[in-house]
């Protein structure tokens, strides 16, 4: 069973599946996906994401604001994230995090919101799902200052093992897309190489980045197993193997999607 830890369910093309959603699930279910987490990325989604969860029994969800979907001037208020992720399939807080490449004007902005999930996720407990893009150092720094007892993941991860390391020392986890397979991405493989097997995700980011040779087209779920089987053969294990260790990862860091039994 493999799992798809990072979903926008909510912004799939679907064409290919005739427009529905269900069409698009029991394909990744037949490539062997047995959950999926779909993110939240603002306040008009968090409904979005949760009735989704809901609906299908095999969907667990997140809740917070992208750093690119902020408020002008206004970080999200710390009382309506607390709200939203007491909602029992609310599993992680996020995405969250800082992009500098798109709004560096906005960085003070998007630290005060990346401090406020730091803190929700403090007060809760929940694991923390961190965006980040061009703003490595300030990332990590709100991470080492934030000291939060549990994991995180860096979702998508773009940058280099000097930034993957650190991320793992303070206990953060690091989760692959489909970018892995861009013929342009040998530092990325190189990172993927060197990630401990305890600590690696694999995701879609659907319905973006998908996996050579899908790329260009849109993305969907059914494709984190070619995601999935590219790494297994870049760290020299079998693809059972990877999809076992990476499910079993998932499970540890988000304890309350009760993936567990599945």
């Amino acid at each position: 069973m493999l799992i798809d830890s990072h979903c926008h369910l909510d912004r799939l093309d679907l064409a290919a599946h005739g427009g529905s959603l269900d069409a698009a699930l029991d394909a990744a279910r037949g490539a062997g996906v047995g959950h999926f987490l779909c993110i939240g990325v603002s306040a008009d989604n968090a409904a979005t994401v949760k009735c989704l969860a809901e609906r299908y029994d095999d969907v667990y969800c997140s809740v917070g604001v992208h750093p690119l979907d902020l408020e002008p001037g206004a970080a999200p208020a710390l009382d309506w994230l607390l709200g939203e992720l007491a909602h029992p399939k609310v599993v992680a807080i996020g995405e969250t995090g800082l992009d500098y490449h798109y709004e560096p004007e906005s960085a003070a902005l998007q630290q005060a919101s990346f401090r406020l999930h730091l803190e929700a996720a403090r007060i809760t407990g929940k694991p923390v799902i961190v965006h980040t893009r061009e703003a490595r150092a300030d990332t990590l720094a709100l991470l080492r200052e934030a000291a939060l007892p549990q994991a995180g993941v860096l979702h998508c991860f773009t940058e280099d093992w000097e930034m993957a390391k650190a991320a793992l020392d303070i206990g953060f986890y690091i989760s692959l897309s489909g970018i892995v397979t861009f013929r342009n991405a040998e530092a990325l493989r190189e990172v993927a190489r060197q990630v401990p097997a305890d600590r690696l995700l694999v995701e879609t980011d659907s319905p973006y980045l998908a996996p050579v040779p899908h790329r260009g087209k849109p993305n969907l779920p059914q494709y984190v197993r070619e995601v999935a089987e590219y790494l297994a053969v870049l760290r020299g294990v079998s693809y059972e193997t990877l999809a076992e260790q990476t499910s079993s990862n998932f499970k540890r860091l988000f304890p309350l999607a009760g993936v567990a039994d599945a």
